[in-house]
């Protein structure tokens, strides 16, 4: 009887001196607007395991792309390169299909890298909505988000880690988390931010004056015309929740700041304030895509 072989992530694992696997994923994904108005799919790209799925939408609600990592989860040296570009007056939804796990990393091992681009043309609306990014205890991650959008298009963007599984009793205490926005509009650097923790976490989490004790973060940030009219309207709903959060704008931007003691009450007030701001700047309906509620 022949055996079958381990999954992907246990494979990594050095076995008789030979080498690790590692993967080494790419998506690329290019939409543009028809004559008729409707966003088409105009180029697509992968490499496993970055694979994109694109489920059928009703009206009003833009075309959606889904996107998912095929290998369960990603370790040391592991690296994953996603491009997306909206072209003029396109929209487009760009989420994934779950939380995504970075497993710890062997102390030989290279940083897990996570890199994402997106390019928003005029007139365009464009949102990342990514699950939460859940580290394991000595994870080392350096994630990067750049933007470059037109100065009338509107863009809707989270980002959020969840530092172990508390429910099972799992608490990320070493590692590194590296985790670096960039937005340039019409070409211009508007707004950069990086956070960067590194080492014993346990006290960097607990600090007063570092996450106090959080478990989990969350940044939200809406870019375009419409979104600085909106910071009245964000700083009400984020005091309905059980999270500590601000709301701030900087050059036009809107930036939302949220920590929580928990997961599931980072995810509720996430959703909340994504449904409820996509649904004042893009006229778009107030709930998140299905597979945020599966």
């Amino acid at each position: 009887m022949t055996a079958s072989p381990p999954p992907l992530h246990l494979a990594r694992e050095e076995m008789h001196g030979t080498r690790r696997q590692r993967v080494d994923g790419a998506l690329r994904l290019a939409y543009r607007r028809d004559a008729q108005g409707s966003t088409r799919l105009s180029n697509l790209y992968q490499r496993a395991p970055c694979r994109a799925l694109f489920p059928d939408t009703d009206a009003p609600e833009p075309t959606q792309a889904v996107l998912l990592t095929t290998s369960g989860g990603l370790t040391g040296g592991d690296r994953l390169r996603i491009e997306a570009e909206v072209g003029a007056g396109a929209q487009l939804t760009l989420t994934t299909q779950a939380a995504e796990k970075i497993y710890r990393a062997l102390a030989d091992e290279a940083d897990t890298v996570i890199d994402v681009r997106l390019r928003v043309g005029t007139l365009a609306w464009a949102e990342w909505l990514a699950q939460e990014t859940i580290l394991f205890d000595r994870a080392r991650l350096r994630r990067r988000l750049t933007i470059d959008i037109a100065a009338d298009a509107h863009l809707l963007a989270t980002e959020s880690v969840v530092f172990g599984r508390r429910a099972m009793n799992e608490h990320c205490e070493h590692g590194l988390l590296r985790d670096v926005w960039r937005i340039r509009r019409d070409g211009r650097l508007a707004w950069a931010d990086a956070q960067h923790l590194r080492g014993e976490l346990r006290p960097l989490l607990s600090a007063r004056f570092g996450f106090g004790g959080a478990a989990a973060g969350a940044t939200l940030v809406c870019v375009g015309p419409r979104a600085a009219s909106q910071l009245t309207m964000a700083r009400r709903l984020l005091a309905e929740h059980q999270v500590e959060a601000a709301a701030t704008v900087i050059d036009g931007i809107l930036i939302v700041r949220l920590l929580a003691a928990d997961a599931l009450s980072l995810r509720a007030a996430t959703v909340a304030i994504t449904a409820t701001l996509r649904a004042a700047v893009g006229d778009l309906p107030a709930r998140l895509p299905r597979v945020w509620h599966c």
